[in-house]
């Protein structure tokens, strides 16, 4: 942890809330993500016509979340240790980058999902030639190289160090950098929330993003924030900085939890998963009560039902 030394740090949560919730993070995402990306890989190219532009999308957004999810036994195992870093300076550098490409390849992917339906919905003619398989492709690698490019000079900012004779891997960058870092810390807690702004119209889209959104990057990213201005212009607080240390170790491992909410997004929205999950939840309900009719809100359209 980038703490500052002078000031006697509350870290004894760490060895129990993280290691737990990064384990939950990795076993969740690794599923979702793998079972997402096999199913987009092994559709056939009729399935992909309607909505092919939405798969590419998804697909990217599955890879980024896997990327990710691969360096957290790595985190696992370093707060398990009481945050000591074991991995060297490399591996150091590579998880935190990872960190952050996963949080902006998300939310911009999200909102070119977003973006992508609601141009299917408002304009499904003149849009056509904006929704071809061939136009996702090039807004992805265009995500991907405008977003390792923002978040390159955390290679440089993040690295190893000593504190208190023992080996920690920076979260962001050592205390004596913090000025020089300042600035593109804000930049970066910002520029998500920017990119969140452009996102949706369709109905259902839009409210499963809004409120991802909402309970997941925003808390975090307000938190980052009050942080960064604690460290900079704070200093000598120390029960400030340990109140928003804690809170921003508190919001680390929920942010994760991104990677499994992108695949359910992905589920939730396809009709093909929604009638199925329809199904299978009113074959469990009639067996209940076979008199009755279920009602089953998968769709956050029309209200649907299954009868008895």
């Amino acid at each position: 942890m980038d703490d500052f030394h002078l000031c006697p740090l509350s870290d004894y949560y760490e060895r129990f809330l993280l290691p737990v919730s990064y384990s939950v993070a990795f076993v969740a995402g690794l599923g979702l993500n793998v079972v997402l990306l096999w199913d987009v890989c092994s559709r056939q190219p009729q399935q992909h016509r309607n909505g092919s532009g939405t798969v590419v999308y998804v697909a990217n957004l599955a890879v980024a979340d896997l990327l990710y999810v691969l360096t957290l036994p790595i985190l696992i195992v370093s707060y398990a240790m009481g945050n000591v870093w074991y991995f060297g300076d490399i591996v150091c550098k590579i998880v935190r980058f990872l960190f952050i490409v996963n949080l902006h390849c998300s939310m911009t992917l999200l909102a070119c999902v977003s973006v992508y339906r609601f141009l299917g919905v408002r304009f499904p003619v003149s849009a056509l030639r904006l929704r071809t398989k061939r136009a996702a492709v090039w807004t992805s690698g265009s995500v991907w190289v405008v977003v390792t490019a923002e978040v390159l000079p955390t290679l440089a900012y993040s690295h190893t160090g000593l504190i208190d004779n023992q080996t920690v891997c920076f979260e962001m960058t050592e205390p004596r950098q913090f000025n020089l870092y300042f600035p593109y810390g804000i930049f970066l807690a910002s520029s998500p929330i920017g990119a969140a702004n452009t996102r949706n119209k369709s109905l259902r889209t839009r409210w499963c993003a809004s409120i991802f959104f909402v309970l997941c990057f925003v808390p975090y990213h307000v938190v980052r924030t009050v942080y960064l201005f604690v460290r900079v212009y704070m200093v000598d607080d120390c029960h400030e900085l340990n109140v928003v240390v804690i809170a921003l170790k508190i919001w680390q491992p929920l942010i994760s939890l991104n990677c499994c909410a992108n695949p359910l997004l992905f589920f939730l929205g396809s009709g093909r998963y929604r009638k199925k999950l329809r199904t299978w939840l009113c074959s469990r309900n009639t067996r209940v009560l076979p008199a009755a009719v279920c009602v089953v809100v998968v769709d956050a359209g029309p209200r649907l039902s299954c009868p008895a």
